[in-house]
């Protein structure tokens, strides 16, 4: 019996892991501080803006560029304030992310091309007020 009950809380957990919603996801990469996962989802160019430098980049330059913010900013916290998932191709949110280098408002967009859901636009500015 105590198996059963350790293996359906493990089944749980990994259904809940994988079925993950694309944008809840995203949160938890920036809250891990995972450049190299949070890359990964990206699509082969897409729109980046860090702090007020804004760029088209590849897959791979924001990888290093988001390893460069967590690197100066260590995540340790994040909350979901907006999402707007209506369209099951085009979905949008806007997260607080707090590290500790100051509070930042992250939005992102993730579009559906060729099947897969990508990142087509991340921009990471100071949260206002600060």
């Amino acid at each position: 019996m105590k198996n059963s009950v350790s293996l359906l809380l493990l089944l749980t957990f990994f259904t809940s892991t994988f079925s993950a919603d694309p944008i809840d996801k995203i949160a938890a990469l920036l809250q891990q501080g995972q450049a190299k996962e949070l890359a990964q989802q990206c699509a082969a160019s897409l729109e980046l803006s860090i702090l007020d430098d804004e760029k088209v980049v590849s897959r791979q330059q924001a990888e290093t560029l988001l390893n460069n913010f967590f690197a100066q900013n260590k995540p340790t916290a994040v909350k979901v304030i907006h999402r707007m998932a209506t369209n099951p191709t085009i979905q949008y949110a806007v997260v607080q992310l707090k590290t500790n280098g100051g509070s930042f408002r992250v939005s992102y967009s993730l579009k559906v091309t060729n099947g897969n859901q990508e990142i087509t636009d991340l921009h990471i500015e100071l949260e206002k007020g600060m």
